[in-house]
C-alpha cells in the first residue's frame, strides 16, 4: 500500500513538473510572439524608404538642376552679343558656388533644427547626420540626402534669377561674393521660415508648395533692390539694343518649362497623385499665361511676339509655383492669365514710368508673378486637392488669405532691404559695378577674356 502511495506521488510530481515545463514553454512562446509583434509595429511606425518616391525625387532634382543652364540660355539670348558669355558664366558659377555652400552649411541653416523660427543651427553642417535614413519632418519615404539635394537645386537657381536685373554691369568677383552672401543671409532664413520645421511662417500656416515666397518673391524683390542700387546701364533705354539671339532665349524658356515639372511636381516629394496634379496645374498655367501675353502684345503692340510668349509662359509658371499642389486646372488658368496681365503691366508700363533698369525683368516677372501666385493660393487652395493644405477664400476660409498676405509682406521687406544692405557691404569690400570702359567693351572680354562668338569674314 505504501508502494502504491509512492507511485501515485511520483506520478503526480511528474505531471506537475510536465505542466510547469509546458507553462514555461508557452510563456516563452507568447513572449517571443509579443516581441515579434512589437518589432513589427515598430518597423511599421518607423519611416521606410520607398524606391519609387526616391527615384522620382532624384529625377526631379535633375530637372531643377537643368533649369539653371536653361536660365543661362534664356537670359543669355536677351542681352547684347558682347555680354552673352558673362551671363552664361554667372549662371554656371552659381551652380558651383551654391552647391558647395549648401552641403557645407546652407542646408543646415535652411532646414536644420530651429533657432527662433528664422534659421536652423549647424547640427547638419557638412551633412553630418544626413544620410540614407528618411527625416520624418520633411520627407518620410525618401532618404534625407535625396531631399537635401532636391532642395539644393532650389537654392542654386534662386540667386541666378536675380542676375537678370543687373545683367551687363556687375563685376564678376563682386558677383560671386554677393551671391554667396545672399544665399546664406537672405535665402536660407526665408527658406527656413517658410518650409522648415519650426519656421515662423510655416507655423503661421502659410501655403507655399514649391517656392512662391522662397524663390520668386525673394529673388524678384532682391532683383529690384539690385537694379536700384547699381543704377541704369549706359544709354538706357534708348541706346540698348534688342535681344541679340532670340532662338537662344526660346531654347532657354523651353528648358525652364521642362525643368519646372521637377520644380513643382517634385515638391510632392513622392510619385503620387499629388505630383500628377501639380504637374497638370503647372503646364496649364504656363500655357494660359503664354497665350494671354501674346494676346496683350497683339492688342497693345500690334503684333504677337515670340519674346512675349516665352516671357508670359515664365510668368505663369512662376505664379503657379506656390499654388500648384493645392489647385485644380480652372484656378491654374486664372492664375496664368492674371500673372500675364500683372507682369505685362510691371515689365512695360510701370518700369517705363518709374525709369528703373531691371535689365531682363527679373522683378517684373518673378517678383510680381510670385506675389500674384502666393495671394492666389490664399483664394483657390482646396483640401480636396491636398488634404495636408488648407481651404482658401472661395472655400470659406478668409484667414488663409491673410496668412498669405503676411508671408508676402514679410518676404518683400526682408528680401528688398536685406539685399540693399548686402550690396552696400559688398560694394565697400570690392566695387560692384564695372567701369564705363568695361561696360562699353562688354563683360565677355573685360571680365573673362573670352568671346561668345568667333566671327570669321
Amino acid at each position: 500500500m505504501r508502494a502504491g502511495r509512492e507511485a501515485a506521488i511520483k506520478k503526480a510530481f511528474h505531471l506537475a513538473l510536465g505542466a510547469l515545463f509546458a507553462a514555461i514553454a508557452s510563456s516563452l512562446a507568447l513572449a517571443q510572439d509579443a516581441a515579434a509583434a512589437v518589432a513589427e509595429d515598430a518597423a511599421a511606425a518607423s519611416p521606410r524608404v520607398d524606391t519609387g518616391d526616391t527615384a522620382w525625387v532624384l529625377q526631379a532634382a535633375g530637372l531643377v538642376m537643368l533649369m539653371t543652364p536653361g536660365l543661362a540660355f534664356f537670359y543669355g539670348g536677351l542681352v547684347r552679343r558682347k555680354n552673352v558669355l558673362s551671363v552664361l558664366m554667372q549662371c554656371i558659377i552659381i551652380l558651383c558656388i551654391i552647391s558647395l555652400q549648401w552641403v557645407l552649411f546652407g542646408y543646415s541653416l535652411a532646414f536644420g533644427p530651429d533657432v527662433a523660427g528664422v534659421i536652423g543651427n549647424l547640427k547638419w553642417a557638412a551633412l553630418s547626420g544626413v544620410g540614407a535614413a528618411p527625416n520624418v519632418d520633411y520627407a518620410p519615404t525618401i532618404p534625407q540626402n535625396a531631399f537635401m539635394i532636391f532642395q539644393a537645386m532650389f537654392a542654386v537657381i534662386t540667386p541666378a534669377l536675380i542676375l537678370g536685373a543687373f545683367a551687363e554691369r556687375m563685376r564678376f568677383g563682386a558677383f560671386c561674393l554677393f551671391s554667396l552672401m545672399w544665399a546664406t543671409l537672405i535665402y536660407d532664413p526665408i527658406c527656413h521660415s517658410v518650409w522648415a520645421s519650426g519656421g515662423f511662417l510655416k507655423t503661421l500656416g502659410v501655403l507655399d508648395f514649391a517656392g512662391g515666397t522662397v524663390v520668386h518673391i525673394n529673388a524678384g524683390l532682391s532683383a529690384l533692390a539690385a537694379a536700384l542700387f547699381l543704377g541704369k546701364r549706359q544709354g538706357y533705354p534708348h541706346a540698348i539694343s534688342p535681344p541679340h539671339n532670340l532662338p537662344f532665349a526660346v531654347l532657354g524658356a523651353g528648358l525652364l518649362w521642362f525643368g519646372w515639372f521637377g520644380f513643382n511636381a517634385g515638391s510632392a516629394l513622392g510619385a503620387s497623385g499629388l505630383a500628377a496634379s501639380a504637374f497638370v496645374a503647372t503646364n496649364t498655367a504656363g500655357a494660359a499665361a503664354g497665350l494671354a501675353w501674346a494676346a496683350l502684345d497683339w492688342r497693345y503692340n500690334g503684333k504677337p511676339t515670340m519674346f512675349g510668349v516665352i516671357t508670359g509662359a515664365v510668368a505663369g509658371l512662376a505664379a503657379v509655383t506656390p499654388a500648384s499642389g493645392y489647385i485644380g486646372v480652372l484656378p491654374a488658368i486664372v492664375i496664368g492669365v492674371a500673372a500675364s496681365v500683372f507682369c505685362f503691366l510691371a515689365a512695360t508700363i510701370i518700369k517705363t514710368r518709374l525709369g528703373y533698369d531691371d535689365s531682363l525683368d527679373a522683378f517684373g516677372v518673378h517678383g510680381i508673378g510670385g506675389i500674384v501666385g502666393t495671394l492666389a493660393t490664399g483664394i483657390f487652395a482646396s483640401k480636396a486637392i491636398n488634404a495636408a493644405g488648407d481651404n482658401g477664400l472661395i472655400y470659406g476660409n478668409p484667414r488663409l488669405m491673410l496668412v498669405q498676405l503676411a508671408a508676402v509682406t514679410a518676404t518683400v521687406l526682408f528680401a528688398f532691404f536685406g539685399t540693399l544692405f548686402l550690396m552696400t557691404v559688398v560694394n565697400a569690400v570690392t566695387r560692384l559695378r564695372v567701369t564705363e570702359h568695361d561696360e562699353r567693351v562688354g563683360l565677355d572680354l573685360t571680365q573673362h577674356r573670352e568671346a561668345g562668338y568667333t566671327l570669321v569674314d
